[in-house]
């Protein structure tokens, strides 16, 4: 298979990409490990951001305001000013294009409040924004006849020269391993917080594949430390509760009844509210019974359904309890401002980049709105680098190597069961590397890390069988998540600090001297490395803190 433009990753990044690069009349491909329809992007449901120069949702330069002042002095301003004045034109594309957001009286686009902010600048479809969204883009790709690749499980980035020749993957139809030429890539597939089994609003599927492709193909990684806690995640299975619903004015309470933090501050100051919260025996709730059935079955219709469905409790006249959880990874893939990266015809969007846009802390709805502004933006670029390049010399050594990988863990016996030790790491991160951590924790769950990497050699399918083996990328999808999970424990340890949601308890201050960015590399293959990177992006200061093998 030969593509001039290959993009991983069906989320919202991953879609603006293939469209904005099919415009340019190229061979495009969308390769997705299952149902292009199960994206991060489809399960947001709060809204995405946009001033529209109104009262309620406040000037252009307020946006910027408030999403610098989240980030902590860790983004680029350039970069924001950019994304805030590109969001309205955005949000109007997708309404052009079929997505019904909701309207106000006067058919107005409806905007909602969102964390830290005091404006409504928040456009909405219901409480399922994501999913309207993905779902108008997956028709829109169709349309201009972007290829799907379907059930394709990416293993590595083919180079040549210093540029991308292609990618190695597993066709799960039937377990057989190719390569796939492209003129350049685009890496979109999401982001890490899925490895929090059971301790996650997102699948565990979403388990860091891209970041881990990337550090093997000798890419760097950046600002990784600050995954971000969603303070309202179910009590019992830690599914999403959105934003949206504080935005519509409700309630958090303990079980003292008492609202112990404003509703609508920024994500890392009420998930650590909560936090405390619960460290002290207390439970807490979200309530929304004062909102009545009418709003909360006209605009929170999905809440109350998970609500009922997941905790067998009704919101209109009870209490939902509830806990943070793992969210959104913050840091990821080191791209430049035209979403490029390291290695030539290699591009980066969504939550699998660092952007340099959240800083330590994202503004619930501005994830949407930087996959759909640089997505689109790194669809342009690939195009271009595309129109002017010719195909490079396929690595068939590396795909060979992938091969015999993969009939490893087929044909072997094995010893572990891949599940027990999924939710294990689930348990460990959120215990050790939680809302609140410090050195001992780290430390203590870098070495179970260390002790579960071990474990991989004996990791192999009991069901030998080619054809859909789940079991197969459940493996490599946890060899993939140790291996991301390293990587953040590390970067971790290096902030030496509490800032955003690197909330360290044994460094309670945010120190001036970290206005830093931390750098995670395996440039040699056998060593991640971690440095500091100054916020200018000029003067880069390699500062040596520990070596560990990774392989």
């Amino acid at each position: 298979m030969i593509y001039d433009v290959l993009v991983i990753g069906s989320g919202i990044a991953g879609l603006r990409a293939a469209i904005e690069a099919k415009k340019h009349n190229l061979k495009v491909a969308i390769l997705v490990k299952g149902n292009p329809l199960r994206s991060n992007s489809a399960m947001a449901s709060g809204g995405i951001n946009a001033s529209f120069e109104s009262d309620e949702s406040g000037s252009i330069d307020e946006h910027i305001d408030d999403t610098l002042k989240s980030s902590q002095s860790l983004a680029d301003k350039k970069r924001i000013q950019n994304l805030c004045r590109d969001a309205k034109q955005h949000i109007l594309e997708l309404s052009d294009s079929g997505v019904k957001f909701d309207r106000d009286e006067r058919e107005n686009i409806a905007q909602r409040a969102f964390g830290g902010t005091g404006k409504k600048r928040t456009c909405y479809v219901q409480d399922r924004t994501g999913s309207a969204i993905s779902q108008n883009l997956i028709m829109k790709a169709r349309e201009l006849e972007v290829e799907f690749l379907q059930n394709y499980f990416v293993l590595s980035i083919l180079k040549s020269k210093g540029r991308v020749s292609g990618i190695s993957a597993i066709r799960l139809d039937d377990t057989e391993v190719l390569a796939i030429a492209c003129k350049s890539l685009v890496i979109a597939g999401g982001g890490f917080a899925g490895i929090y089994k059971g301790h996650s609003t997102n699948p565990q599927s979403t388990s860091g594949d891209c970041l881990a492709l990337a550090l093997k193909a000798g890419l760097a990684l950046r600002d990784l430390e600050f995954m971000q806690f969603h303070p309202t995640g179910l009590k019992t299975t830690g599914s999403l509760i959105s934003e949206a619903v504080r935005g519509e004015g409700g309630y958090l309470i303990n079980s003292d009844g008492e609202r112990f933090v404003n509703e609508l501050e920024r994500r890392d100051v009420v998930a650590k509210a909560i936090f405390t919260e619960l460290e002290n025996g207390k439970e807490v709730f979200l309530d929304l019974r004062h909102l009545g059935e009418e709003t909360i079955n006209k605009k929170l219709p999905s809440v109350r359904k998970i609500s009922i469905n997941a905790e067998g409790i009704d919101p209109v006249n009870e209490l939902i309890p509830i806990r943070p959880v793992a969210h959104y990874s913050i840091g990821g893939i080191k791209s430049e401002k035209d979403t490029s990266t390291e290695i030539k015809g290699v591009f980066c969007a969504g939550e699998c980049s660092s952007s340099l846009i959240h800083g330590a802390n994202r503004l619930g709805g501005n994830s949407l709105l930087e996959a759909s502004v640089f997505g689109k933006l790194a669809g342009d670029k690939a195009s271009n680098f595309a129109k002017k390049a010719e195909f490079a010399k396929i690595d068939y050594q590396r795909v060979e190597r992938d091969l015999r990988w993969v009939d490893y863990i087929l044909t072997g016996e094995n010893r572990y069961n891949i599940n027990s030790l999924r939710k294990s790491l689930g348990n460990t991160l959120y215990k050790k590397v939680g809302v609140v951590r410090d050195e001992s924790s780290l430390l203590d769950a870098f070495d179970y890390i260390e002790y579960m990497r071990n474990l991989t050699v004996g990791l192999h399918c009991i069901n030998k069988d080619k054809n859909f083996n789940v079991e197969l990328i459940n493996i490599i999808e946890f060899i993939n998540s140790l291996y991301v999970a390293e990587a953040f424990i590390l970067a971790c340890l290096k902030r030496e600090e509490s800032r955003g949601n690197n909330l360290r308890s044994d460094y309670l201050e945010k120190n001036k001297k970290l206005n830093k960015h931390i750098i995670v590399e395996n440039k040699d293959n056998k060593l991640l490395k971690v440095s500091f990177e100054e916020i200018d992006l000029i003067t880069k200061t390699m500062t040596k803190f520990r070596n560990f093998l990774t392989n």
